[in-house]
């Protein structure tokens, strides 16, 4: 408190469990950058249009940046005309507000597809990742059909803190990415494939089980969980110093 009744530290928990704003149909969370140093993510399907303009509008009276995933360009035109600055990453299928002018980005996260096919995943994983302040590497279709070009482009992976790796099919990519880096890597299986991948399932369980030590998994076409994995552990090794991404 000004009058010093209540530390700092103190203040600052109060704050991280203040009331969220109550629509009625949604209760945002404008406190969630506090507690989580990313404000709350608006997720588009199953939300209707007004609904998700209504909500990314709010969001972005709080000055922040604003990050919407899987959002078709008509829902993109609908927020544009409630918050002019708002920004549409078509491959991504994500709708951003920048807020306060970003620091500069730290630490390296590279995001690897098997196929151009993965890139709407990948793009959603990048995307967020240098939201939350990473400088991102793309390297994209260098999967085990043509691994040389995986090989020639090693220096990128070689060179991160943490790796996200984005294929379909039969999601044999993050074994071997996993099999050589030194990092974490993140495995992000697809639903990109013919009838027997199962919708990404064939990918999902080839990454659960794989043999290579230091991949974990998230669920299938989640490139904002990915992304947002990886921008918390690059900047865990920002704060203690590591090596990678230097």
């Amino acid at each position: 408190m000004s009058d010093g009744s209540l530390d700092p530290e103190a203040a600052l928990e109060k704050l991280r469990v203040l009331p969220y704003e109550n629509l009625g149909f949604a209760r945002i969370d404008h406190h969630r950058h506090l507690r989580r140093g990313f404000p709350e993510v608006v997720y588009c399907p199953g939300k209707t249009v007004e609904q998700i303009a209504v909500i990314v509008e709010r969001l972005a009276a709080g000055g922040g940046t604003v990050l919407a995933t899987r959002a078709e360009e008509m829902v993109f035109e609908a927020v544009r005309d409630m918050v002019p600055g708002a920004k549409y990453y078509r491959t991504a299928k994500a709708i951003v507000i920048h807020g306060e002018p970003a620091a500069e980005p730290v630490g390296s996260v590279a995001v690897v597809t098997a196929g151009t096919a993965d890139l709407p995943v990948a793009e959603e994983a990048a995307l967020t990742a240098e939201l939350i302040g990473s400088r991102v590497e793309r390297l994209y279709d260098v999967g085990v059909a043509g691994i040389h070009r995986l090989f020639d482009n090693w220096p990128v992976i070689d060179s991160a803190r943490v790796i996200v790796v984005v294929a379909g099919m039969e999601g044999a990519l993050a074994s071997v990415v996993g099999g050589l880096a030194t990092c974490p890597v993140i495995a992000v299986p697809t639903s990109v494939g013919y009838g027997a991948n199962f919708g990404g399932l064939a990918p999902l369980l080839t990454m659960l089980n794989s043999c290579a030590t230091g991949v974990a998994v998230v669920n299938i076409d989640n490139g904002y969980g990915a992304g947002y994995m990886a921008a918390l552990i690059n900047r865990v090794g920002e704060k203690s110093g590591g090596n990678h991404g230097k």
